[in-house]
């Protein structure tokens, strides 16, 4: 980039005020797509066209794009955990320290994603993990969606084998997208604030995987839940209490269309801070970031690593009362 001496010619198929605003705000210049461009920040969509083996792009090399060709290798639910999985077996085959576990034979490190299954096919495995913890509650998830979209939570076997037949009697749900679905253990113990659930969602940016090449982003947010939290199963429907999606709550009579349920990462961090220490919140803090890196290192091996590209992604980490933090999805 260098070379144009700031004046970079971009293209965007998303029509984002915060994109355009910003590259406006750089004295960069907007292109057509079929012009020479430098910098692509494109959809999900157009960037398998951009490396699809037919229809692929040859990129010259001043020309960046803001994804890395099998980003779905983090950013789907069922794939992100199956790389963990895969990357604490190979920490554990080499014997690293990393690897430890406790005499219940629970990772100490690297147990930072809640226990997940893949339905249909883990079927057998949930029902054995459930069993052990019959009280538990869980939640599952279509693996290719987002926004809260088609997430229930359940704590009976029998709410499962409903779902499978029905999902087996609509016509409209093929094989391949009743296979997507994840189910993992729901965090019932959530840290409050003024009653409430919230998340966090941290921006991280990766500049290359080999090496690994991260940058965390100072303007992170807390999205609050807009009703009261409380773990009865008579509430397990109620995705106002559960969900943090802004999509699922600006919809809630609660919802405060001012702030939208959110607060800064700065702000949680001064409240945590004030109620329960420095040392404890900075404490927190350090593992939420050792989890992020962890979970780059987990799918680095397998990520095209391809020069023109770089990605910014969402984080989404919930703590619990013991303020330990999870990576619920990438």
């Amino acid at each position: 980039f260098g070379i144009m001496a700031g004046k970079v010619k971009w293209v965007t198929d998303i029509e984002k005020s915060v994109l355009i605003n910003n590259f406006e705000k750089r004295g960069w210049i907007q292109v057509a797509e079929n012009e020479d461009w430098n910098f692509y920040w494109m959809s999900v969509q157009t960037i398998r066209n951009v490396f699809s083996v037919e229809t692929g792009y040859r990129l010259s090399d001043d020309q960046i794009v803001n994804h890395f060709p099998n980003h779905y290798e983090l950013t789907r639910k069922d794939l992100m955990v199956k790389n963990i999985k895969r990357y604490r077996k190979e920490l554990e085959k080499e014997g690293s320290p990393l690897a430890e576990k406790d005499e219940n034979g629970k990772y100490i490190y690297l147990d930072f994603v809640p226990v997940t299954f893949m339905l249909p096919a883990d079927y057998n495995l949930f029902v054995e993990e459930f069993r052990k913890n019959p009280s538990s509650t869980w939640i599952m998830k279509p693996c290719g969606k987002a926004q809260g979209k088609g997430i229930f939570l359940i704590n009976k076997l029998s709410q499962i084998k409903k779902w499978s037949r029905d999902s087996k009697t609509s016509s409209f749900v093929s094989q391949s997208s009743k296979e997507a679905y994840v189910i993992s253990l729901y965090i019932n113990n959530p840290l409050l604030i003024g009653g409430k659930k919230f998340d966090l969602r941290l921006y991280v940016l990766v500049s290359t995987y080999r090496p690994l090449r991260c940058y965390m982003y100072k303007l992170g947010f807390c999205r609050f839940c807009t009703v009261k939290y409380t773990p009865s199963t008579s509430e397990l429907d109620n995705m106002f209490v559960h969900l943090t999606n802004v999509a699922i709550q600006k919809h809630g009579d609660d919802y405060n269309h001012i702030h939208g349920g959110k607060w800064t990462v700065s702000n949680l961090r001064l409240y945590l801070e004030s109620t329960r220490g420095k040392e404890v919140t900075n404490k927190l803090f350090d593992e939420i970031h050792w989890i992020i890196v962890q979970s780059l290192k987990a799918v680095a091996p397998v990520m095209n690593n391809d020069k023109h590209c770089f990605e910014c992604y969402g984080y989404d980490i919930i703590i619990d009362d013991k303020l330990k933090p999870w990576l619920i999805e990438v």
